[in-house]
């Protein structure tokens, strides 16, 4: 009888495991792609855009994640973050349905694993004088070995995780180099009468298009284009000052097709004003405006005003009449800060962009478009008439002159929505003698899906002098930026170019969350710690000096000279409670800063109680609770 209870309790075990590994073998291949994301801000969840590219991929894509693990080691943030890219990596394969393949490699310091990291563009980054590497980033291919890659994964750039592993799968799956048009009668591709004016710095492209040209295919309209080739997919239009009518409509159905665009107007253009016009003399008509299509698409645009800002206000030369050498120009001014809108990618990581002669944005009320603000002026600004600042302006007269009002202006934005042809009526008609280009598109009275384009109402943000310093070195051109403004057209492009999907990924939260009540905390008791210690510090001080004035006590009256000193009874009395007071002010200076961790100290304490007695005991008293509640069924049930 025993034997045979053996031999069941047995094979009762052995099904049991049996039940459990095909149970996990079941659940391995059914809901492998099941996933739970419990963080606060669904860190690990696929944004819609992102889920979009992966399910659009008709060739599998290889990735490449390379992670050295000393990195980790050596400094815990990189390894916390590299486990939150590999998990990020491991959705992008599972939601993928098999195109997207993942590799991971730890490359040894001089192993193959590390040459074959840095033939595929990863940055090594040394953490000792030994010359020992470590990588981490990604590389990725398609099967025509096109390939891509994030050098090294910045802990800066967390929010945008999301954002650069997407575009690396679009660039990998649309492999041609984008074709970026560029509309504009403003030579930013160098003057052509540069070397006629003997001005050959002229005829260098300015900054900002050298940059495009090395990720884009830049590709010049003239400004009679009647269309805009269908091979353009961003079109850059800066200062379209009077765009004819029919450029104008080529522009409008450019972006009812779906296409990118990038406008730049200016109620003042300083790099118009500074180059001789076709007379020889600099034109006086220096504003460009776009109204009847901003109009259409919901944008206002004042072409009269101005933007003046006080923050960030560029220092010039002042007047040669003037008394002062320097003065604030209010009308040139740096944005910074809360000025740049950290949850675009395009002007989240920027440092500051400059602006000369800015005019405003506002949405027009009832457009029903998606209006986000990209750059806005501090509320140190105000408006002025642009007529001001268009003919000889005095930058001393506008500072005496300035009066902030408190109200922040948009100055550039990004306007997403459905939106109405601004030719309702059909293309305008021809001059006499012109005909249509053969294929003209059909005319489109609304947007095909939602349209994308980006409004900046300051053009100067493209010149050289305001934001870069070229210089001569050796006969070699070397380029040294003190603001972002390439980098910022840069990015735009960057984020127009890609597909709807990709337009409307935004940044996400980041892992390392910080324990916001204890910084709280320790902010307070900083903030109350250095109130104290600068109060005992400067009562220390005027005890220290009366003590040194006490120490050089009073001539003698029979002293041989005047450099001998008396100190009297009284003197010394008055020195020793100096004293006291000195080695008392310092007793406290210590108590404050080691008060200064109570609470944080007492928080920490009572963490670990929680995490180490409490939990523990809940679980004892709940499994006391279950087992007596057990006992009483079994008594219930022999009764």
């Amino acid at each position: 009888m025993r034997r045979t209870r053996l031999a069941l309790s047995t094979l009762g075990v052995l099904a049991a495991l049996l039940l459990a590994v095909g149970v996990n073998l079941l659940a391995d291949r059914l809901l492998s792609s099941a996933r739970l994301d419990l963080t606060e801000n669904r860190l690990y969840t696929l944004s819609p855009g992102t889920r979009q590219v992966l399910e659009g991929l008709r060739d599998p894509v290889t990735l490449r994640f390379f992670y050295s693990r000393r990195l980790g080691a050596e400094i815990p943030q990189y390894g916390a973050y590299a486990e939150r890219v590999r998990d990020m990596l491991r959705e992008y394969v599972a939601a993928s349905r098999g195109m997207v393949r993942l590799e991971l490699y730890d490359p040894e310091p001089f192993s193959e694993t590390e040459d074959r990291a840095i033939a595929l563009g990863l940055q090594g980054v040394p953490l000792d004088q030994g010359g020992e590497q470590v990588f981490f980033g990604v590389a990725g291919a398609n099967l025509v070995d096109t390939e891509r890659a994030i050098p090294f994964f910045q802990p800066e750039r967390e929010r945008f995780l999301e954002a650069d592993l997407t575009r690396l799968v679009f660039e990998l799956s649309n492999p041609e180099k984008p074709v970026l048009g560029v509309l504009s009668p403003l030579p930013l591709s160098g003057d052509p009468r540069a070397m006629m004016m003997r001005q050959p710095q002229l005829a260098q492209p300015q900054i900002v298009i050298r940059q495009l040209r090395e990720a884009y295919t830049v590709q010049e309209l003239g400004y009679d284009a009647q269309v805009i080739p269908p091979e353009v997919q961003v079109l850059l239009l800066a200062h379209p000052q009077n765009l004819p009518e029919a450029a104008q409509y080529a522009v409008d159905q450019f972006v009812m097709r779906g296409g990118r665009l990038i406008v730049m107007i200016d109620p003042h253009s300083e790099m118009q004003a500074t180059r001789p016009g076709p007379t020889g003399a600099p034109p006086t008509d220096t504003a460009s405006r776009l109204d009847r299509l901003l109009e259409a698409w919901g944008v206002e645009a004042p072409a009269d005003q101005v933007v003046l800002d006080l923050r960030g206000a560029w220092r010039v030369r002042a007047g040669p009449n003037e008394r002062v050498q320097a003065v604030d120009y209010v009308a040139w001014f740096n944005l910074q800060g809360d000025s740049l809108n950290r949850e675009e990618q395009s002007t989240a990581l920027l440092e500051q962009v400059s602006v000369a002669s800015a005019g405003h944005l506002r949405p027009r009320e009832g457009a029903g478009i998606e209006f986000i603000p990209l750059l806005t002026s501090s509320a140190q600004s105000m408006l002025l008439d642009a007529a001001q600042v268009r003919r000889e302006p005095s930058p001393t007269r506008i500072l005496a002159e300035f009066r902030a009002d408190g109200e922040r202006r948009v100055i550039a934005a990004r306007i997403r929505g459905n939106l109405l042809s601004a030719f309702q009526d059909g293309p305008p008609a021809l001059p006499e003698g012109a005909t249509r280009p053969e294929g003209f598109p059909a005319h489109l009275a609304r947007s095909n899906g939602p349209a994308n384009l980006v409004v900046i109402h300051d053009s100067d943000i493209l010149e050289d002098r305001f934001w870069v310093r070229v210089q001569e070195f050796f006969g070699q051109q070397t380029i040294a930026p003190f603001s972002n403004n390439g980098p910022f057209v840069v990015n735009l492009a960057d984020s127009l170019s890609g597909s709807d999907a990709m337009i409307g990924l935004r940044s996400r939260g980041e892992s390392q969350r910080p324990f916001e009540v204890v910084e709280d905390i320790r902010r307070r008791a900083d903030a109350q710690f250095r109130q104290t210690e600068r109060q005992l510090t400067e009562r220390l001080q005027a005890t220290e000096r009366r003590l040194r004035e006490l120490r050089q006590g009073t001539p003698g009256e029979g002293a041989r000279n005047t450099n001998q000193v008396v100190i009297t009874e009284a003197q010394r009395a008055e020195i020793e409670r100096a004293r006291e007071e000195i080695a008392a002010t310092r007793r406290q200076l210590r108590a404050v800063q080691l008060e200064l961790r109570r609470d944080i100290e007492a928080l920490d304490r009572n963490l670990r109680i929680l995490n180490i007695v409490a939990v523990p005991l809940l679980l004892t008293v709940l499994a006391i609770v279950l087992g007596l509640l057990r006992a009483r069924r079994r008594a219930a049930a022999r009764a």
